[in-house]
């Protein structure tokens, strides 16, 4: 069986129950770090780990008797993160209720180990004992409010985020992406300058937010990487060299000390970014989408990030409903990045 028609996430008719792995995230809304304590060691955020407090083993926990009570469910992988748990399931044969319901359950169970923390906060305030994290309770009095059923304030207010994993690759990367957590939280804790959403930066001429080493725009040349559509008609024609020659030249423009700009859209132009990315190369990368709160870029332009050889510009607010770039969109950014590189070369001050 093919790896993509093992993992595929739902069979005909049988939407939301059938065989499938998804993906979970619970989020503290508050994003108080509730769950655990990030700990690295001699500062190498290759080492970073959670320490978790009793709710987020209690949190874990749930997770387990959820995979008991549902003997279909299988737990890939999970990471508990001071303030959200990531998890990754495999639903192995059709389900009498849809994994909506399952985590749903999941979740009542959660809260309820969150009223009960939320108590136990409210009576070391009352008693003036410090059993529990002293800094939590510092910072507990602003959200001992009343709750549902007379409870304090509770943790667990939004709803879980499950998203299924459908598309080849995306279990591996989504596998991956939960390992890495804490050693890419470490790393934003390490180099917060990097990582940091800048809003309204003047960049020739225009405005963007941006996340990365503002200090690229600082170069002395700039080169747009815009892979045109006749180049590739002339290859699936059978005329390869204008494209090969093309996709060459902005590689030795990079190893010659030019930091290339460009939204990297088309199949040849992500294949120049992954060469600039493998040589590290420094390059600005144009985005569809603005920037969320908590944002962090993803793989290999995490690592860029953090090495300070990527700076990453959207001249548009976040949409959490965005899902695919529009054409007008794509013109759009091919255009802002020749414009950045025109008005960058002709004055070395872009800023």
């Amino acid at each position: 069986m093919a790896e993509h028609e093992k993992w595929q996430w739902q069979e005909s008719g049988t939407a939301w129950r059938g065989v499938g792995v998804y993906h979970i995230t619970l989020t503290v809304p508050s994003r108080e770090p509730l769950l655990g304590t990030l700990v690295i060691p001699e500062g190498d955020p290759s080492k970073a780990r959670i320490e978790r407090t009793a709710l987020g083993n209690a949190v874990v926990d749930e997770l387990y008797v959820m995979g008991r009570h549902y003997p279909a469910i299988r737990i890939l992988q999970f990471c508990l993160m001071p303030d959200h748990l990531h998890a990754v399931i495999h639903v192995t044969q059709t389900m009498d209720t849809s994994i909506r319901a399952v985590i749903r359950g999941y979740w009542q169970g959660v809260k309820k180990h969150g009223r009960a923390y939320t108590l136990a906060v409210a009576a070391e305030l009352n008693s003036g004992a410090s059993v529990l994290n002293t800094e939590t309770i510092n910072e507990a009095p602003g959200r001992m409010q009343a709750g549902e059923g007379g409870y304090p304030f509770p943790v667990f207010t939004e709803r879980p985020f499950i998203r299924p994993l459908s598309r080849r690759g995306q279990l591996h990367t989504m596998i991956r992406y939960v390992q890495m957590n804490p050693q890419r939280l470490a790393t934003k804790r390490l180099k917060p300058g990097f990582f940091r959403v800048q809003k309204d930066m003047g960049v020739g001429g225009r405005k963007y937010d941006g996340v990365g080493n503002v200090a690229l725009l600082m170069a002395e040349h700039f080169e747009p990487v815009h892979v045109r559509s006749a180049m590739v008609r002339a290859a699936e024609q059978g005329d390869p060299e204008p494209l090969r020659s093309y996709m060459n030249g902005c590689v030795l423009s990079a190893r010659r000390g030019a930091v290339m700009v460009s939204p990297f859209i088309s199949p040849q132009e992500k294949l120049v970014m992954k060469v600039l990315l493998q040589e590290q190369h420094p390059f600005v990368l144009l985005t569809d989408n603005g920037f969320r709160d908590y944002y962090k870029p993803a793989d290999e332009l995490f690592d860029a990030c953090a090495e300070g050889r990527l700076l990453i510009l959207s001249p548009w607010l976040y949409d959490g409903g965005k899902r695919h770039i529009s054409r007008s969109e794509c013109v759009a950014l091919n255009g802002m990045a020749e414009e950045i590189c025109l008005e960058s070369n002709n004055d070395s001050n872009l800023i």
